[in-house]
């Protein structure tokens, strides 16, 4: 057992015993260090402001990911390298590339988000990016803004900094970093704290398991992407967490030919190459779910666990027909992920009960799947409506069966029924069928309004979305054809 967290900060080993369970890394860094580069901006992981590089190793090679510190709890840095604005400047005052770059095009005016887009850009001047292009910088950008400069001359200078990457004096260092975090790498379990009040971090599933069986009252955290905006816009006291990125093998994914298995740990950019190879569409899914920053910190398993009726990841997985493990003590279960979410804020999971992965059964020829998110920025914003349609037709064009699963359309992630059933046994081309599917889809969801969302409009949208879904997968499959995500197969 250990009682101290450690980390790695500009070369050298830090040890901190004395910190609060939902003390943030951005506190540590500006209020214990003095970094005040990072800046503080929404407090909820959207501005990026406060974005800081976090170098873990990935097998035996160091990989740096961006990460929202205001977010991010100091106790969740454990075994990892902290690279903040501050640090990048060498020691004659030598800019970094990717800093130099930024002046060099004007990419800054009130500098405000300035070290977000830097930090940013740090990681994915380190990144393993075979080509830097203008959607490739979009994409790593879409968790910073900017009110002032415009984003064209910062993606100027992007391109101009990532594109023809040189080493860097941390590339340089690489081996000897590699080295320190391979020595904060141990099998002992962190407990910093009492029984009353403690951060956690258990090395093992079993002790993960049974100290939360011991403390079913305490807080798990896997990216803290949810829970740190507890701390800073609800301002919960939590005296108790229990962090799952210590603890070895809860991240893991692994495949055979017919299934693919997520750990509840897995974040969602070790889950996305995976989801893109099932189909294009769940890897868009998760491209466009949060930023780098929230991909990298957050799993697929907590966007489950916390049960909200408008998280990604639910109507796809349910659409899949995907499975849901959980775990107390040394007691486990599996149930469809459909009968995890019974009511707002009530998911099927006793006290001390942990959910441990997914199992998603992979698709054969004879399905098809579509899924959309609707929401009103395209990067980065919560959906309004998110639809998951996945169809299984037979050799004459029949639909054999059909799964609909709608968020943002009642209190809880839901299978439109109705719908399914209007198109079960039916020809897919058969224009009747959908008429009765679409009526149907009515009487399956009857969603509020809210600022996101007319009731109105979801309900417009959920019917459109299931048109969409019937239009494209009609166009794209007969008698003599079969679609595998998006490709088309001549039988």
């Amino acid at each position: 057992m250990r009682d101290a967290i450690r980390f790695v900060r500009n070369g050298r080993i830090v040890e901190r015993r004395d910190f609060a369970p939902t003390d943030l890394l951005l506190d540590y860094l500006r209020e214990t260090e003095g970094a005040t580069g990072t800046k503080e901006g929404c407090g909820e992981g959207d501005c990026g402001a406060c974005t800081v590089a976090v170098g873990r190793l990935r097998g035996n090679r160091l990989v740096y990911e961006p990460v929202n510190a205001c977010i991010q709890l100091l106790g969740q840095v454990d075994g990892c390298e902290i690279v903040a604005v501050d640090d990048l400047a060498d020691e004659n005052g030598d800019l970094h590339p990717v800093q130099a770059s930024m002046h060099d095009h004007h990419g800054s005016q009130c500098g405000f988000c300035t070290p977000g887009f830097i930090m940013s850009l740090f990681a994915l001047y380190h990144s393993t990016e075979e080509r830097v292009d203008r959607s490739t910088v979009n994409d790593w950008l879409a968790g910073n803004l900017c009110r002032c400069t415009g984003y064209r001359p910062i993606v100027d200078a992007a391109l101009a900094a990532c594109g023809d990457r040189r080493s860097d004096r941390y590339a340089a260092n690489a081996s000897d970093t590699a080295g320190l975090l391979s020595f904060l790498l141990d099998e002992d379990d962190i407990f910093v704290g009492d029984s009353d009040r403690f951060f956690a971090a258990p090395a093992t599933i079993d002790n993960l398991a049974d100290l939360y069986e011991s403390h079913p009252d305490a807080t798990i955290v896997a990216g803290a992407t949810d829970v740190g905006l507890w701390i800073t816009k609800q301002f919960r006291d939590l005296p108790k967490v229990i962090h799952v990125g210590r603890t070895k093998g809860f991240d893991e994914i692994t495949e055979t030919d017919y299934d693919l298995t997520i750990g509840a740990g897995a974040t969602y950019a070790a889950a996305e190459p995976y989801f893109r190879a099932l189909d294009p569409d769940l890897g868009e899914l998760l491209r466009r779910l949060g930023s780098k920053q929230v991909r990298a910190a957050g799993t697929i398993g907590g966007n489950v666990a916390n049960g909200s009726p408008i998280g990604d990841t639910p109507p796809a997985l349910i659409a899949l027909d995907a499975t849901l493990e959980l775990r107390r003590g040394r007691d486990t279960r599996r149930m469809p992920i459909e009968d995890f979410f019974i009511d707002y804020g009530k998911q099927d999971r006793q006290p001390g009960e942990l959910v441990v992965s997914l199992h998603m059964p992979k698709m054969n020829a004879s399905h098809i799947f579509r899924c959309y998110k609707i929401s009103k920025r395209f990067d980065q914003d919560i959906s309004a409506v998110m639809g998951a349609f996945r169809f299984t037709v037979s050799d004459d064009g029949q639909i054999t069966e059909a799964r609909i699963a709608y968020g943002g359309m009642a209190a809880i992630p839901k299978r439109a029924r109705n719908a399914e059933a209007a198109l079960t046994d039916t020809m897919l081309r058969d224009s009747r069928a959908w008429s009765r599917a679409f009526a149907a889809l009515r009487e399956d969801f009857d969603p509020i309004g809210d600022h996101r969302a007319s009731a109105r409009y979801r309900n417009e949208t959920a019917h459109a979305l299931l048109g969409k879904a019937l239009i494209e997968a009609a166009g794209t499959t007969s008698a003599r054809t079969r679609v595998i995500g998006h490709r088309v197969v001549v039988a």
